[in-house]
């Protein structure tokens, strides 16, 4: 189990449940055909990856059944770190945060 910290020293593992920080908003755009996090000062554009994980990022699901959902959906293995690192950096940029 990974033990990986975000900015705000809280401890980030496969039962950490993520979910959109306060004052951004991730909404579908299909005019750009992907997701998009959405914050006062502007927007941040998601590739396909990270789409698919902050759609997941509802602060009920942890970063296990996120992971276990994406390998199902998609017919992956062997993504928990990738899950864990995207989640990490998203903390680090405030856009996510855990408990």
């Amino acid at each position: 189990m990974s033990t990986l910290t975000n900015t705000l020293t809280n401890p980030l593992s496969s039962s950490s449940q993520p979910r959109v920080s306060q004052g951004f908003r991730l909404q579908w755009e299909p005019v750009q055909d992907c997701h998009v996090l959405l914050y006062p000062e502007g927007m941040v554009k998601l590739n396909g990856s990270a789409g698919e994980i902050m759609k997941r990022c509802d602060g009920m699901a942890s970063i296990a059944a996120i992971t276990a959902d994406i390998e199902h959906t998609h017919a992956l293995q062997g993504l928990e770190a990738d899950v864990l690192a995207f989640v990490e950096l998203a903390g680090e940029q405030r856009w996510l945060k855990w408990d």
